[in-house]
């Protein structure tokens, strides 16, 4: 027999411990099933509502749909900003391993410039790694099958279709209108800020100025979204649903673009800003900075050289004029003191002066612009003649706070309200304000002497051109004044219901009819036989006006003769004006900058604007500088 013995023969002890391993390998199989019985219990009925909510998350993906912007077109229809589709070429940085082989390659497929490629680093410095940017935009058919071919070679790269928003007529009106530009960091906490995060998933862009921002919730619409099943490599299999997005609203605005381009083309190449207004609804119809710019080029993100053409140039084409220029008022500040001086009791209408040329205030001698002075001088020669002396005496018998309270209602010094952001408010003199504009107590007092500057619109006068237009057409409307606006009505994009833009009186004041008709009748003289007669001779329609020259530096007692200054140090010429004067459609402001005399360079752009707007045409000549009477 076999010297080993088999476990039937073992001891007890040995088979007692064989027993027992069984046993606990037993309990330990029982206790795992057990663990993974519990945990699929878990897992399978307690957290069951949880994971299929995970499951179907991962199996389902949201796709925002981004609405189409509203369009903006002027009172007539005309479309001054619009979209289209095209398609974009777009890197997804964080999916992308090295950016500039992707880059170099792509370049050997389709045309991507230096300009792209400085852009994309641009949009990359302000971007999420993980949002798609555009390396080329508006791809031809032909440049998108060439990548579609070759699309397994660049992962992270892709064609979409975009749109893009056009403004067909370029720089005209771009002040007004404004533009859009890509979302940054500012746009993304005012957007949070409103509590519309939601609505601008999946946007890129966002209203940045003018109309395009003020407006920009009514423009972007509502965002829709589709749920889109999705396999485990991330690509799309099918819709499941889909919620339509809705449109921007379409704004018509009070603006006519016909008569907005015949004003920027009256300006030549000369700076400036006009503000033409409808006095019976504040409605703006022209809206003028010159120079401008062309919104087209901020859209996919304006390129470097441009950007820096356009922020350093010395013509200053990015400032809004109308809005943020503010400029001494000149003699066309001449017409609003007459009023003040009427419905304060200062002046009668036939009430006059000698002017001998000057007015002699403390030992300083402040002159008139006619040498040997006017002669006698009552309110109705002093506005058709410009008369500094007339207005000299005024001032000083007025003082300054009664002229503060009489222009402070006519809007002087604060913000018209015009839906444009950016507003400047300009500066309405008075001792209140020097108070709070100087640190030093004795630049804080105010001096008499400073007052007699102030009758003739230079001192610290410092108006908009829009605030002069507005206060021009509160005399048109007889003390009823308007808040300028743009934006006449909405469309609502869904339903085509409108909804207008009330003209809101901003305030009735109670002048007397006749010290108003005073005014109206004197600057009927202006353009008839006064300052404005070159400029409006032959008109076929009665207007009413006032000229203005604006000093830019103090001459110091020098005669001024323009030819002998800089360009730059050469005075305003500026203007206000409405038409026709018995029963006026139209009230405008106008500013040469630099211009001179506002008979030579402002009344005349004033004369093409009331022509094309009350006649249908342009006039025959403009005003000649050698028989224009001076102002």
């Amino acid at each position: 027999m076999p010297a080993h013995h088999s476990t039937l023969n073992a001891p007890d002890g040995e088979l007692h411990r064989f027993h027992f391993r069984v046993i606990l390998a037993g309990i330990a199989v029982l206790g795992a099933l057990a663990l993974l019985a519990t945990r699929f219990f878990y897992l399978q009925v307690v957290q069951h509502d949880y994971y299929t909510t995970r499951a179907e998350d991962n199996r389902i993906s949201v796709v925002p749909i981004v609405p189409n912007r509203g369009v903006i077109v002027d009172r007539a229809g005309v479309v001054l900003a619009r979209n289209y589709s095209a398609f974009t070429l777009e890197i997804t940085p964080s999916k992308v391993a090295d950016l500039e082989a992707t880059i170099d390659g792509l370049g050997q497929l389709i045309e991507v410039l230096p300009k792209d490629r400085k852009r994309f680093r641009k949009l990359l410095e302000e971007s999420k790694s993980f949002e798609s940017l555009p390396i080329r935009t508006r791809l031809s058919e032909e440049e998108v099958a060439r990548f579609a071919a070759n699309r397994y070679l660049f992962p992270g790269v892709e064609v979409k279709a975009r749109l893009f928003r056009q403004y067909p007529l370029g720089p005209i009106a771009s002040h007004a209108v404004g533009y859009i530009n890509r979302i940054n960091k500012r746009d993304l906490e005012m957007i949070d800020e409103s509590e519309l995060a939601a609505n601008y998933r999946g946007t890129d862009h966002i209203g940045k100025t003018g109309i395009e921002q003020k407006y920009e919730f009514q423009l972007h619409g509502e965002t829709g979204y589709e749920q889109v099943e999705i396999d485990a490599g991330g690509r799309a299999i099918r819709s499941l649903s889909r919620t339509a997005p809705i449109q921007g609203s379409r704004l018509t605005l009070t603006l006519d673009v016909k008569l907005q381009e015949m004003a920027e083309k009256a300006f030549g190449d000369r700076r400036g800003a006009l503000v033409a207004i409808e006095p019976a609804t504040g409605g703006i119809l022209a809206l003028v900075s010159n120079p401008s710019f062309d919104p087209n080029l901020f859209i996919d993100g304006i390129r470097s050289d441009d950007w820096e053409l356009l922020n350093n140039s010395p013509e200053r084409p990015m400032l809004n004029r109308a809005l943020n220029g503010t400029y001494p008022p000149g003699s066309t500040f001449k017409p609003f003191m007459a009023l003040a001086a009427l419905e304060t009791g200062k002046r009668t209408p036939g009430q006059a002066i000698s002017d001998p040329g000057f007015f002699n205030f403390a030992g300083h001698h402040f002159r008139d612009d006619k040498k040997g002075g006017h002669g006698t001088v009552d309110m109705y020669k002093s506005i058709v003649h410009s008369c500094d002396t007339y207005y000299y005496m005024l001032a000083n018998d007025m003082g300054i706070d009664a002229i503060a309270r009489f222009m402070g209602q006519l809007g002087f010094g604060q913000k018209t309200g015009v839906d444009i952001e950016g507003e400047s408010e300009g500066v309405l003199p008075s001792p209140e304000w020097k108070k709070r504009r100087f640190r030093r107590p004795e630049q804080q007092k105010w001096f008499a002497g400073e007052t007699i500057s102030i009758g003739i619109g230079q001192g610290y006068n410092s108006y908009t051109p829009i605030q002069l237009a507005q206060a021009t057409a509160a005399i048109a409307n007889n003390g009823v004044m308007f808040r300028p606006h743009l934006v006449k009505y909405i469309t609502d994009s869904r339903t085509g219901e409108k909804t207008m833009i009330e003209p809101e009186p901003m305030r009735r004041l109670a002048w007397k009819p006749q010290h108003v008709e005073t005014i109206r009748n004197a600057m009927v003289g202006v353009n008839t036989q006064g300052t404005g007669a070159r400029a409006f001779a032959g008109a076929g329609y009665t207007s009413a006006g006032k000229t203005g020259t604006a000093q830019v530096f103090s001459l110091k007692g020098s005669e001024y003769k323009s030819s002998r200054l800089k360009q730059e140090l050469r005075d305003h010429a500026l203007f206000i004006a409405f038409a026709p004067a018995e029963a006026p459609k139209i009230a405008l402001a106008v500013v040469v900058e630099n211009g001179g005399f506002g008979a030579q360079s402002a009344a005349p752009i004033a004369r093409m604007v009331f022509d094309y707007y009350l006649l249908g045409k342009l006039p025959k000549g403009a005003a000649q500088e050698d028989d224009v009477e001076e102002d």
